[in-house]
Order: C-alpha cells, then sequence, then structure tokens
C-alpha cells in the first residue's frame, strides 16, 4: 500500500464503510490521513443520505466531511432532541445530534463504597452534572427491568 499513488488508495477508502474507516485510521498515520480524508468522507455521506441530504449538510469551512457524517449518523441513532447518551464509558449531553457537552465518565469505577469514593475525588462541576449522572445511572441500573416487563 506504501508504494501506491495516493489517488489509488483514495479510491480504495472510498470503497469502506464507516466502521472500516474507523479501524482503517488506527493502522498507521498514512492510512490515518487517508481514512480522515474529505474526499472519502463527502462519498460515504452521499451513499448513505443521498446527494440532495449532502448538498443540504454541507459542511463549513471550520467542519470536516467527517463531522457532519457524525452528527448526522449521531442524529439517526438518538433523534434531535436533548439527550443523554453514553459512548462507550463517556457520557455526553447531545441536541441535535451535536455533542454539547462531556459530562464525564464511567471507566475504573467498580461500584460499592469504591464507586462513591472515586466519585467524591472527582472534581464537581455543580449540582447539574451530579443530576445528570444520577439520571443517566438510573436509565442504565432500571435498563433491563424495563426490557423484562414487556
Amino acid at each position: 500500500m506504501e508504494n501506491l499513488p495516493s489517488e489509488l488508495s483514495l479510491k480504495i477508502f472510498c470503497l469502506l464503510d464507516q466502521q472500516n474507516l474507523a479501524n482503517a485510521q488506527q493502522v498507521c498515520r498514512k492510512w490515518k490521513e487517508l481514512a480522515s480524508d474529505n474526499k472519502v468522507w463527502r462519498t460515504l455521506f452521499k451513499e448513505r443520505w443521498g446527494i440532495n441530504q449532502a448538498a443540504f449538510f454541507a459542511p463549513s469551512p471550520c467542519k470536516s466531511w467527517k463531522d457532519v457524517y457524525e452528527v448526522q449518523d449521531r442524529c439517526d441513532r438518538v433523534g434531535l432532541g436533548l439527550k443523554i447518551i453514553r459512548e462507550g464509558g463517556d457520557y455526553f449531553l447531545v441536541h441535535q445530534g451535536e455533542i454539547q457537552r462531556f459530562l464525564g465518565s464511567r471507566r475504573g469505577i467498580t461500584g460499592g463504597n469504591d464507586a462513591m469514593r472515586d466519585r467524591d475525588e472527582q472534581p464537581c462541576a455543580g449540582i447539574l452534572d451530579q443530576i445528570l449522572f444520577f439520571s443517566v445511572d438510573l436509565e442504565v441500573a432500571t435498563r433491563d427491568a424495563k426490557r423484562f416487563r414487556v
């Protein structure tokens, strides 16, 4: 792949889907650059949502097609309203597909008294963050109970 011209490599990357592009970005610096190219993400956006949507959602100069793709994908997954989502171990406040605020992470918390101690040691940004974390924790804790009730 190192000997291939960049134009040919880009054409190959245009054939990949979102997940494979994310994996390709982690291989090496050259692949990260190729998999982040605007052409690749514009092609992926057009394939998924069509040329009319691509014209409507064309990115501003400060954003890339990858950013626009991620926002549109998030809108499809969680909707346009105000939501708290978890991606991996991190929690985010999302409005209209845009991440408005990073709420924190639950990585490394084991449960019980250790969890309370870890929570107290983390810097507290305010009561709003604590309420949001409580509501997300409550939602996660009751998800299985809701599923079995139906």
